[in-house]
């Protein structure tokens, strides 16, 4: 029997909106020899779009974020090279060989040096696909990228809890959330202490809100238990002087967590369309666009026996 008070997580939309907002430092703290090869003063670009024109016909697992960077160097070569990271939540047997394909790819396509880094988020200590060899008659193929295991992390609490870098808060309350995946009152206290700890790292204010946002969308709770801990903030605040997230502002992040589930939905449904119809058009990125929870989940299960894509929104 299912658990009532069990709430599905969700690690697609945080993740992505922490790299989004804190790309150096995520360099900083898994990848150090990356970050200090990017010349940062020259800014970066987010390459999404082309990504998954580069991708989109190659088998996936289950990821947590994938993006692909425009960076430039500073080993004083004058160019700009390209940053792929994934962040895979789950293992996969072909998951070096995905890697390689998406290298060959980007480097064909664009013919600049390319960089891939991979976070790996799920629970099988002894899985960290770091290398893909091809060999035949003496000829031999290579990639080698680096890899991080957020499980390596576990049990070093304190070491993360003090840490200025906002991705030690992300690893920390990734772990929590996946170790009270079923123990809501841990999860609850865990939430509490990491929200409240937001508030003695000296961040600015923006970065306390972009970061409550992380949390409270990494470490679902229950309504109830939700509205618990806000009363509880307003009280921790009152204490400390001092007010981070008002009450229209934690509206305006509920409502930014329900719209990314949402999109998390349709993005997840926009690629099982695509296996199985090809390109999708116009008219049904309009549908997608402006779809409710309900219509989404309706049109997911619709999939697996439609025969087109009419079948798919029809009557919906």
């Amino acid at each position: 029997m299912a658990d009532p008070d069990r709430v599905l997580d969700d690690y697609d939309s945080p993740w992505k909106e922490a790299l989004e907002q804190y790309f150096p430092a995520f360099c900083a703290f898994y990848f150090l020899l990356a970050y200090a090869g990017i010349a940062w003063e020259r800014g970066y670009e987010w390459l999404d779009k082309e990504l998954q024109q580069v991708v989109r016909d190659a088998e996936v697992g289950r990821r947590y974020a994938d993006k692909l960077i425009k960076v430039w160097r500073r080993d004083g070569v004058e160019t700009w090279m390209l940053v792929h990271v994934e962040v895979q939540g789950q293992y996969e047997a072909g998951f070096a060989e995905r890697m390689f394909q998406y290298y060959s790819r980007l480097s064909d396509r664009y013919r600049r040096p390319v960089a891939s880094l991979v976070v790996l988020t799920d629970q099988r200590p002894n899985w960290r696909p770091s290398r893909y060899r091809q060999a035949l008659w003496g000829c031999e193929l290579r990639l080698r990228y680096p890899v991080v295991k957020l499980l390596d992390y576990r049990g070093r609490d304190a070491e993360l809890e003090a840490h200025p870098n906002p991705f030690a808060l992300v690893t920390l309350a990734h772990l929590k959330a996946q170790d009270t995946a079923h123990d809501p009152t841990t999860r609850y206290q865990w939430k509490r202490r990491l929200v409240q700890g937001l508030y003695e790292r000296g961040w600015e204010r923006q970065d306390v809100l972009e970061l409550f946002r992380f949390l409270d969308w990494m470490l679902r709770l229950p309504d109830a238990d939700e509205d618990r801990l806000w009363v509880e903030l307003q009280q921790f605040e009152e204490q400390r002087v001092m007010q981070y997230v008002t009450s229209v502002e934690r509206i305006g992040i509920k409502k930014g967590l329900q719209q990314g589930l949402q999109q998390g939905e349709g993005r997840i449904l926009r690629r099982l369309l695509a296996r199985k119809f090809g390109s999708i058009p116009d008219w049904v990125e309009t549908r997608l666009a402006a779809a409710t929870p309900d219509q989404l989940e309706n049109w997911s299960e619709r999939v697996l026996d439609a025969a087109t894509l009419g079948a798919v929104f029809a009557d919906a």
